[in-house]
């Protein structure tokens, strides 16, 4: 049975041994950052945090902190959820009993995913319509940070044209007991929905709830793909959800605790610093504000947080999730990739890696720019193209295959277009340019008019024959 809700996980990482409980005090400005992030850096376990200075909720840290825990949290492989995805995507259509028969569990799998509306939920436990934000132990992540900042929270809108639902992790910065600043970029499908009206916008946070939910909030869907749809499709059963108390809004009913509220679209308000993901502060900027109007929770709840800074850190091993479980998507478009590497020190949208089947010339850069124009690969600053024989998750063998095979005025390539709005490095906000490396061999339909040298190999009679007689030369045998 997928997990409920957060409890239940906490649950199976307990009896791993992968919960550590702290009983002692621990303060949430500053001091459970230093905590959580030597653990996330070891490989240590989820921290739960039973009493937070000035809150009488206890907040747990380091859900997704390993690879091992995205796969528990995720209850499967994400290399597996990936083969599902491919599945999907892989046209057949049945042309006899036998394979109308076969492809029906397919098909009764996505009739079970869609969000399921239910009467009530835990959620709604106690519902508080005078609320005050420092209720929570909000963390206060690094020294230069603006405030304290809501970290892991689901923000739920809607289109006020066609209704389609989208959920999307943008942090919040507490400027006090109600108003928050609401960190939407402005090339997230949250934007698009704050564009669209004109005036206040319905705005639910939902904090915790089963963590396949909290992943695709993360996930770079395509448009119009509801991430409760999607986390679904991850559980093999449908995300329960309820109606807000004074939002139309559906909410996640295992939630532990919901924020309702609006956005105006006339108000904007300094945001920042903050400490990020990149490893540096991204600056002060002007966003929407967060008016909390309604808290409902559950009686007993608890308070999910994460910390970004510099790598390796929780959001390192979810994007190397979101890796995996999109490949074959990806690969829908771009056929010819057959593996990608978003390497940690790239930060996700800083580089990529990918190998190819190449069949022609002038094929890496076909996908370069493929890759800049599929949704939010958009933002990658630096593509690196190898062929297929390359392993791209070990960075050594794409350096030496790259550093040998490129020619920088042939075969590196740079163009404009849209940057991540935390990527500090371009002269203009939000956008800059991009970098391709063409590191695959090249012949004469590309220009190159010498003889490509073969690799150095060694024959397979003299490594067999070497493995035979390694005892003889007074080695062990491994």
């Amino acid at each position: 049975m997928p997990y409920q809700d957060l409890r239940d996980y906490l649950k199976i990482l307990e009896k791993k041994n992968q919960l550590h409980r702290i009983s002692t005090e621990v303060d949430p400005v500053l001091e459970m950052t230093e905590i959580a992030d030597r653990l996330v850096k070891t490989g240590g376990p989820v921290v739960f945090f039973e009493k937070a200075a000035g809150s009488s909720l206890p907040v747990v840290m380091g859900l997704f902190g390993t690879e091992e825990r995205m796969e528990l949290a995720l209850e499967t492989r994400p290399d597996e959820l990936a083969g599902r995805i491919r599945d999907l995507l892989t046209p057949s259509v049945p042309d006899s009993l036998w394979g109308k028969l076969s492809a029906m569990p397919k098909l009764m799998d996505l009739a079970r995913i869609p969000p399921k509306k239910i009467k009530d939920g835990p959620c709604q436990d106690i519902v508080d319509r005078t609320p005050r934000i420092s209720e929570l132990p909000v963390l206060r992540c690094w020294p230069e940070d603006g405030g304290r900042y809501i970290t892991l929270p689901m923000v739920i809108t809607a289109d006020p044209e066609t209704g389609q639902r989208n959920v999307g992790m943008y942090r919040l910065q507490v400027y006090d007991d109600t108003t928050m600043g609401m960190h939407w970029h402005i090339h997230k499908h949250g934007t698009e929905h704050y564009r669209k009206y004109r005036d206040r916008m319905p705005v639910a946070v939902a904090i915790g709830g089963d963590p396949a939910t909290i992943f695709a909030s993360i996930a770079p869907l395509p448009q119009g793909l509801d991430e409760f749809f999607f986390s679904g499709f991850i559980r093999r059963a449908p995300v329960e959800v309820v109606k807000g108390v004074t939002v139309d809004l559906e909410v996640p009913a295992h939630a532990e605790i919901i924020l309702e509220g609006y956005v105006d679209p006339e108000e904007l308000r300094m945001e920042g610093p903050f400490g990020d993901h990149t490893g540096y502060y991204s600056m002060e900027d002007l966003y929407p504000v967060f008016h909390l109007t309604c808290m409902t929770r559950r009686k007993d709840a608890l308070y999910p947080a994460t910390v970004v800074g510099r790598p390796p850190m929780e959001d390192f091993f979810m994007g190397k999730g979101i890796e995996r479980i999109f490949l074959p998507l990806i690969q829908l478009f771009l056929p010819e990739i057959s593996d990608m590497n978003f390497p940690m020190e790239g930060v996700f949208h800083h580089c990529l890696v990918v190998s190819i089947r190449k069949r022609f010339p002038g094929q890496a850069r076909k996908v370069m720019y493929g890759i800049w124009g599929l949704g939010q690969l958009m933002f990658t600053k630096v593509v690196v193209v190898v062929e297929d024989h390359i392993n791209v998750q070990n960075l050594s063998e794409v350096a030496l295959e790259v550093f040998n095979h490129t020619d920088p005025q042939r075969d590196v390539v740079v163009v404009s277009g849209p940057a991540d709005t935390l990527d500090h490095s371009p002269n203009l906000p939000d956008f800059g340019s991009k970098m391709g490396i063409d590191g695959t061999r090249k012949g004469a339909g590309e220009g190159y008019m010498r003889q490509w040298p073969r690799d150095i190999r060694m024959s397979q009679e003299i490594k067999d024959r070497v493995d035979r007689r390694w005892e003889e030369y007074g080695f062990r045998k491994t």
